[in-house]
This record gives structure tokens, C-alpha cells and sequence, in this order.
């Protein structure tokens, strides 16, 4: 049985920022969020989150049914962080505790199992890293190949900081040993804090076996304190997503340059130009081309459809088969039919569409009213002039012609040339003004 303990209750002093440090978003999710999706991953009996600086904010913004609340007020380090959470877990036999941090946002679960699995259920395995820049970790001390302790960058001596193998912070332990282990830590510290590394040597002692893995690479245990390491975090998590998207057969223009904040699901022979962010879930089923400069939100793109450049999906926005939006086109809350056009600075909400529809420059389909959003239906094989306004609710009869400059605030008849527009005019004798001379 598997206990999950994840530590987010720093302050994030170096973040400079009123957030909580641990809801600071890597593509558009908390940081936090993606350690408790990695740790459900796991199947764990339960999930206990130790919170503290923002607390109640984080506690709102993630709350769940299956997660477990402990607070640290006040923050005395990370095995002080621990001791919040043995009320909630379970000792028996075969009970184990696997320890996480809310600001450690892109381990994977994969490398998680292989730790759970070298701990098996009585060993206490650490998750180590080697790096050719140690500074600032807790240096892992072997005798004989074994570990014995754990010693902390400013308690540590000038041999001990030459050492490359460093403390990730992610351990594996029976949660009776981690139990037995807790109340006997000291904060006899440079920092004045308990450590939780400190079990290690406790560990040692008792003649538990202490054990290592390391994950397959380096960055998944990077931790954030800055903004900085928040963009190295999120640049690293995009070229994942990226490279996971062309190993599906979808061509990315430049894979530095695509952001996903959400769940992208890509048909075959998908292009995605430069520049573009998806998020929420977005579908771009097969054919379908993507240009740069565009935004898609919570969407679905039909086949052979092409989107973009400098285009915007919102939420809502279904396309059928082969339709085109063009530059500087916004669509939400919107259905369009297969092999219909709005190519061209267009605005198109809470919209039905038919098929073979030609939208033309400029047209708005004015959907709220200053209270409430209203409808617009535009049926089969309809051409829409530019510059018309569409006033919802509103319906635009099949084969149907809207003339350029037209305000519709009646529905249109199919079949029949619609048009509202003054008549024009040309006043004889008129001269343009001339500015005056001061």
C-alpha cells in the first residue's frame, strides 16, 4: 500500500510574487497540479499535501475529493513538513510513503516506480542525481559504496562538497520506519531546521538498507525558487510535448517554438507553423494546417481545414471538413460547416454555420446586447459581403446574399440579395477643409 506525501508549503521568496509559489504554472497548470496528476499516476491509497505559505489559496485552487490537506504552520524544514502528515498515514505492514514537492514539477512516474520498486517493503531508497554542478544540494556520503548519511550544502566540509552525487529530496520509506524515524530528528543545524535527510543516517543505525535510483534525466528533479527556473522548467516541458508530437508523425515548423497548455490530439499529417499556443483540449483532426501566430483554445479542427495566420479559436469553435480561417479571424462559441471560408478580419460568435460559406472582410456577427449573448444562423451556400454586421439573434437563409456594408437586424430570405445601405451621394462644389495658419 502506497502513501503520497507532497511538501508545498515554501514560501517562494524569489519568485517576488503575491502567489503562491507552488501555483506558479508550467503550460498553464500550476506546478502543483502536475506533481498530484504524476503521484494519481501511481495509484496511491492516498495522497496528503502539506501546505503552508498562501495555504488556503492553494488549498482552493486544487482541492479534490482524494486529496488529503495537512497544514505546517510554522514551516521548520522538510521533516518538520513530513511530521504534519503522520497522522494521515498508514503504518501496517507492507505500508510505504513516498515523499514529493509541489515546486518539483516535471518528475515522472515512470522514474517514481523504479524507486517504489528498489524500496521494496523495507528499504528506504533515495532518488539521487549526479551533476558535474553540485552547489547548493545535499551531497549523498557512501562508505564502501553504501549510503550513510545525507549532509546539507552549508553543513557540509570542502571534501564532502566535492562530492557529484547530490539528495534529489524524493524518497521512498516503510511508513513505520518513517514514523519511528521523525520524532527523533534534531534541528541542531546551520539552518535550525529538521531535515528530513537526516532519517538517512537514522536509517543507517537501525541497519535498514538505504538504496538509490536516479531518474532518466536530470531535469526532472529540478525544483523552481525563481522565475528563471520557472522558464527553464517550462521551456524544457514544451520541447517534451514537442517531441512527443512529431514521434506522432505531426511536423512542427520549429519545435522551440510551440506552446501547449492543456492536451493537444493530432490526426495524421498535421502541420503546425511557428508561434502558436493551444490550450484546454484542442483537436486538429488529419490534414489539417495551422499557420503561424495563432491561438487555439478548447477547439476542434475538422479535416484539411486551415487556420491562421494570426487567427484565435475560442472555446466552442468546431470546424467540419475543409474550412479556412483566415488572418485575424476570431471564432467562438461558433459551428462551421464543411468547405466554408472567413479568410479575412472577421469576427464570428455563438454562430451556426452551413457549408460553402463565403464570409467576407470585416463582418461581425454582433451576438451580445449589452446583457445577453444571442445567436446567429447562417444556412447553406450563403455570401457574405464586407464590412456586414450581423445583429443576433438573426438567421441568414440558404443561398442567400448579404451585400458589402450591410447591417442585418432582420432575418435574411434565401435565395434573395439582402442589402441596408444609404444611398449614395456626391455634393457638388464641396471643397475638403484647410487647416488654419497660427
Amino acid at each position: 500500500m502506497l502513501d503520497v506525501v507532497i511538501l508545498a508549503a515554501g514560501q517562494g521568496k524569489r519568485m517576488h510574487s503575491a502567489l503562491p509559489k507552488v501555483l506558479h504554472p508550467i503550460a498553464g497548470k500550476p506546478m502543483l497540479a502536475h506533481v498530484i496528476d504524476t503521484a494519481r499516476q501511481l495509484d496511491p491509497a492516498q495522497i496528503c499535501v502539506v501546505y503552508g505559505h498562501g495555504g488556503e489559496a492553494v488549498r482552493a485552487a486544487l482541492d479534490a475529493p482524494d486529496l488529503i490537506w495537512a497544514k505546517q504552520e510554522p514551516q521548520l524544514g522538510t521533516g518538520h513538513a513530513v511530521m504534519q502528515a503522520l497522522p494521515v498515514l498508514k503504518v501496517g505492514a507492507g505500508s510505504t510513503a513516498l515523499v514529493l514537492y509541489g515546486d518539483v514539477p516535471l518528475i515522472r512516474a515512470e522514474t517514481l516506480r523504479r524507486l517504489i520498486a528498489a524500496a521494496g517493503d523495507d528499504k528506504l531508497a533515495l532518488l539521487t542525481a549526479h551533476l558535474l554542478d553540485p552547489h547548493g544540494y545535499g551531497r549523498i556520503v557512501r562508505v564502501d559504496g553504501k549510503v550513510v548519511r545525507i549532509v546539507e550544502e552549508k553543513d557540509a566540509d570542502d571534501a564532502e562538497r566535492m562530492i557529484g552525487e547530490i539528495n534529489t529530496g524524493i524518497l521512498v520509506a516503510p511508513a513505520a520506519h518513517l514514523a519511528r524515524w521523525l520524532p527523533q530528528l534534531s534541528n541542531r543545524n546551520a539552518q535550525g531546521e529538521y531535515y528530513l535527510t537526516d532519517i538517512v543516517a537514522l536509517a543507517v543505525a537501525e541497519g535498514v538498507e538505504v538504496v538509490t535510483a536516479q531518474p532518466a534525466d536530470c531535469w526532472e528533479t529540478d525544483g523552481v525558487n525563481s522565475k528563471a527556473q520557472l522558464a527553464r522548467l517550462e521551456r524544457i516541458h514544451q520541447r517534451n510535448i514537442a517531441a512527443a508530437l512529431m514521434a506522432q508523425g505531426v511536423t512542427l515548423a520549429d519545435p522551440d517554438r510551440i506552446d501547449v497548455r492543456g492536451e493537444l490530439v493530432c490526426g495524421r499529417d498535421v502541420f503546425i507553423d511557428v508561434n502558436c499556443v493551444f490550450e484546454g483540449h484542442v483537436e486538429l483532426q488529419d490534414g489539417v494546417r495551422i499557420l503561424p501566430n495563432c491561438v487555439i483554445q478548447d477547439a476542434i479542427v475538422g479535416p484539411g481545414s486551415i487556420v491562421g495566420p494570426f487567427a484565435r479559436l475560442r472555446p466552442g469553435t468546431v470546424l467540419a471538413e475543409d474550412v479556412h480561417i483566415g488572418n485575424f479571424v476570431e471564432v467562438k462559441n461558433s459551428t462551421i460547416a464543411a468547405h466554408s471560408k472567413a479568410n479575412h478580419l472577421a469576427y464570428i460568435g455563438d454562430t451556426t454555420m452551413g457549408s460553402r460559406v463565403n464570409v467576407g472582410a470585416g463582418t461581425i456577427t454582433c451576438n451580445y446586447d449589452g446583457a445577453n449573448k444571442h445567436r446567429t444562423v447562417i444556412e447553406d451556400d450563403v455570401f457574405i459581403g464586407s464590412d456586414t454586421q450581423l445583429v443576433a439573434p438573426v438567421t441568414v437563409g440558404r443561398g442567400a446574399t448579404l451585400g458589402a456594408g450591410t447591417t442585418l437586424t432582420r432575418d435574411a430570405p434565401a435565395d434573395q440579395l439582402t442589402l441596408s445601405r444609404a444611398k449614395q451621394v456626391t455634393v457638388p462644389g464641396w471643397k475638403r477643409p484647410i487647416k488654419k495658419k497660427k
